[in-house]
């Protein structure tokens, strides 16, 4: 009976770690900043997790994203002002088009 409860302890333990270590695909977050030379840096964040990417030509792209719904955030330089985006939405695997986010001075 002891070896049994083990056994199943065991196979549950197993299950688990498999599950646990799925093949989860991260997608990426991409879009535009105007005016073009008025952002830095790109930002995407949850509650667990805070990703970057530099802003060339007014574009840019953040990679490695997980699943997930993030904020982004565009990092602004003087004169204009920081500026997010709300609730965007990452798949399995798929880059996500955020659009264009307008700076405000």
């Amino acid at each position: 009976m002891k070896a049994s409860a083990f056994s199943i302890a065991v196979l549950i333990v197993i299950g688990a770690l498999l599950f646990s270590f799925r093949n989860i695909q991260t997608g990426s977050i991409k879009g535009i900043v105007s005016p073009a030379d008025g952002a830095v840096r790109a930002w995407a964040e949850t509650l667990s997790d805070t990703l970057k990417a530099d802003i060339v030509n007014g574009a840019y792209e953040i990679t490695n994203v997980k699943p997930g719904v993030y904020r982004v955030i565009i990092e602004a330089k003087p004169p204009y002002r920081n500026a997010a985006k709300e609730n965007v939405t990452v798949v399995d695997g798929h880059a996500t088009d955020a659009g264009e986010i307008k700076l405000e001075k």
